[in-house]
């Protein structure tokens, strides 16, 4: 029996964009459900009830909500083309670490970026432009954070980059002139045709900060 597989989504959620990415590298096929968050439907209630959020990933029938613990999930279930997590158990907890990390801080004060205004805001840029810095130092030289493929950060992270233009103007910095290295990392994810059609355009994600 083929597998049945749902994702409940909103198109401008990186969270949702991680599980797109996964499921694009495995080359597992989907329905996609866009959800309207100000008029959650059902199955969305039904699958979610606890946080009532997207993403959800529906795997015949059984949903796996929270994106990082879906995102294992897809890697777990699939596991027979493009690992995500490695197979070294200390690399997989450092891996998971990071990508709590990219969870507790670029969404977080991202947000800040665009809400914030005075002294707040301007410890929010700081904050955001020294987190990239910090994940540009773990990238070091590597090609991806998982060394030479795409890995779990990688895939974590990647998707925060379709709101980089409304971060940077909002935050009037820019990250390729403060972190270049880290910006050609997001080249290199770009690439993948994984990634490049599970973004969105910048300019989209711009268009929602303002409502």
């Amino acid at each position: 029996m083929a597998d049945e597989v749902v994702l409940l989504d909103f198109w401008p959620s990186p969270f949702g964009m991680r599980l797109r990415i996964a499921l694009a590298e495995k080359g597992i096929e989907y329905e996609y459900k866009e959800e309207d968050l100000w008029n959650k439907s059902p199955l969305l209630l039904q699958m979610n009830p606890v946080h009532k959020k997207i993403p959800v990933l529906i795997h015949n029938g059984k949903p796996v909500c929270e994106s990082l613990i879906a995102l294992q999930y897809i890697d777990e279930v699939w596991n027979d083309k493009a690992p995500l997590l490695p197979s070294d158990s200390y690399l997989r907890a450092q891996a998971r670490f990071w990508a709590d990390f990219v969870d507790k801080k670029i969404y977080d004060i991202g947000r800040k970026l665009w809400t914030t205004k005075g002294e707040e805001h301007d410890a929010a840029s700081k904050e955001f432009l020294d987190c990239i810095g910090v994940l540009e130092g773990e990238l070091e030289d590597k090609p991806f954070f998982g060394g030479e493929t795409l890995g779990f950060v990688d895939v974590a992270l990647i998707p925060f980059y379709s709101w980089f233009l409304v971060y940077e103007k909002f935050g009037n910095f820019s990250v390729e002139a403060e972190h270049p290295k880290f910006i050609a990392w997001v080249k290199r994810c770009m690439e993948k045709e994984s990634v490049s059609k599970s973004l969105p355009e910048q300019e989209r994600s711009t268009i929602l900060s303002h409502l």
